[in-house]
């Protein structure tokens, strides 16, 4: 009975594409002690299943899309090719906003996407097609705010961060935040400027960022925005006073994720996977492939054949050794059925 409800749970939750993942803590299925997997001290989810090669898979895959994605498809793709010696898989990583029109021109039959597509973007293709883009969720990212590692910054509110990168503060925060004694800050760092780093409005992290941290206020004109995420990491690794946010799977030692509150007053949390399944940590998304699959008729073989790798343990795997978060199996069982 637990199982029926908890994926009934996954259901209702990802089919009004809440961006929250406290969804996963009911998605999970429960292990033989009884606990259940989101709230393990791993990662994995001892329901994974192994990839099965099948015969017969051979030709061109491209994906064009998603900066945030592009460590993480080159891995895949090097993953399934090892499986398919006759494979060749293309990667172009420019920004979220490219996905769409690859997928609408047939220039790409993978679109990586670190938003989900905009209403304007589906219905062009719709237009182009007569029915809907297809998503799939591959891994989860708690988008992390970065300072450099020598800044002691403990923690920001959504205020105070929106109050640092936005110009119209529609957060509500009593002052700009322009210096890091405005965020807490004392001794050598009280007059230290706030140097800001982001993505360009190509990226889908630039549009997850407006949307939910600026509530779609305006950057400020002083963000240095940067063509990728590793970029970004390395602004701030570079300057004493940066703050940046970027995927979690681009941090390194020369920086450091500070932990978030979802409002002034609240708890703070880091950017961990036990925080991002409890949904207490306020940046965590999914990160998503989209593909142009027709009504009532399967994915292309190659098309399918490489989500089944990525939902696969390996393809999990993947997922964490790059440094983010993976999916349960009840998840990855439903979108397996959706192919």
């Amino acid at each position: 009975m637990r199982r029926f409800v908890l994926a009934n749970a996954t259901r209702r939750f990802f089919s009004k594409g809440i961006v929250s993942l406290s969804f996963i803590v009911l998605a999970v299925g429960i292990g033989s002690a009884g606990q259940s997997w989101a709230a393990s001290d791993s990662m994995v989810d001892p329901a994974w299943k192994d990839y099965t090669q099948v015969s017969g898979v051979s030709g061109n895959l491209n994906s064009i899309g998603s900066d945030t994605l592009n460590n993480l498809m080159t891995l895949w793709a090097e993953g399934f090719r090892k499986e398919y010696l006759n494979v060749k898989i293309q990667i172009e990583g420019k920004g979220s906003s490219t996905a769409p029109p690859a997928l609408i021109e047939g220039t790409a039959q993978l679109g990586p996407m670190s938003r989900q597509m905009k209403a304007k973007e589906m219905d062009k293709f719709e237009a182009k097609f007569g029915y809907k883009a297809t998503t799939f969720p591959v891994a989860v990212d708690a988008l992390a705010v970065y300072v450099n590692k020598d800044n002691p910054v403990q923690c920001m509110s959504m205020e105070e961060v929106d109050a640092a990168f936005s110009k119209t503060r529609r957060r509500g925060h009593s002052v700009n935040i322009d210096t890091w004694g405005k965020a807490g800050l004392d001794g050598n760092w009280k007059d230290t400027r706030v140097s800001l780093y982001g993505r360009n409005s190509a990226s889908g992290t630039y549009g997850f960022f407006k949307k939910k941290v600026l509530k779609k206020g305006d950057y400020k004109d002083e963000v240095k925005e940067q063509p990728g995420s590793a970029s970004v990491v390395q602004g701030v690794t570079e300057d004493r006073g940066g703050l940046g946010y970027s995927g979690i799977g681009y941090r390194t030692s020369g920086v450091r994720a500070i932990r978030l509150s979802a409002k002034s007053g609240d708890g703070c949390f880091d950017p961990t996977f036990a925080n991002a399944s409890a949904g207490k940590y306020p940046l965590a998304r999914f990160l998503y492939l989209y593909v142009n699959k027709a009504p009532g008729k399967p994915l292309p073989p190659l098309v399918a054949e490489f989500l089944k790798y990525v939902y696969s343990k390996a393809g999990q795997h993947i997922v964490i050794k790059d440094g983010y978060f993976p999916l349960p199996q009840t998840l990855i069982m439903k979108k397996l059925g959706e192919m």
